[in-house]
């Protein structure tokens, strides 16, 4: 696999984690990638005033901390408003089960970093997350980015992409389309 090398000069990336360690580890590649501005809270809730005074372009998040683990600042930063919520988030969790990477991406994660963490496994997320912007989907229980990575041309099951409807949800835009329809086949049979 060929590693991009980017220029992330301009990039702002916040580090939340209640390790000063882990902070530091994770400062130190950043910088090593080049990273214009990094700035860093110890907590959910300085990670939501720096978010607010800074912007970040990226965030990495620890997942288990005290008070405001990395599931709920997640949901948080998706509940907030435009364009904060959109902002890519790197979940960094040392526990590997399935249930609880899926549980990372079902809040609203972008990506999932197992520890420990190397340089080049984290230089390949944010970049991930700079070239290959993910669209966002709104439903009644779920926004954040899509989680679907593959598009599959071929499926046309009831969940399938690019059918317009009107579902009840608002999008952001109403040229969006919706990323999955009710159950009613008759609009891909009539087309």
């Amino acid at each position: 696999m060929k590693i991009p090398h980017l220029d992330l000069s301009a990039l702002r990336i916040l580090i939340v984690d209640d390790n000063t360690n882990m902070r530091r580890i994770l400062r130190t590649m950043a910088s090593g990638f080049g990273v214009g501005q990094i700035y860093e809270a110890e907590d959910g809730a300085a990670a939501l005033e720096q978010i607010k005074n800074n912007d970040p372009d990226l965030v990495i998040l620890d997942w288990l901390m005290p008070i405001v683990d990395g599931r709920e600042l997640t949901r948080k930063i998706r509940a907030s408003k435009k364009p904060g919520c959109f902002v890519p988030i790197v979940a960094v969790t040392a526990h590997t089960q399935k249930h609880r990477v899926m549980s990372a991406r079902d809040a609203g994660a972008t990506e999932v970093m197992c520890k420990p963490v190397s340089a080049k496994g984290l230089y390949l997320r944010v970049a991930n997350c700079v070239l290959n912007q993910r669209d966002f989907v709104r439903t009644k229980g779920f926004f954040g980015p899509d989680r679907r990575r593959f598009q599959n041309p071929s499926f046309s099951g009831a969940e399938r992409r690019g059918v317009k409807v009107d579902d009840g949800y608002t999008l952001d835009d109403p040229n969006d389309l919706p990323q999955s329809h009710p159950n009613d086949m008759s609009r891909e049979s009539a087309a």
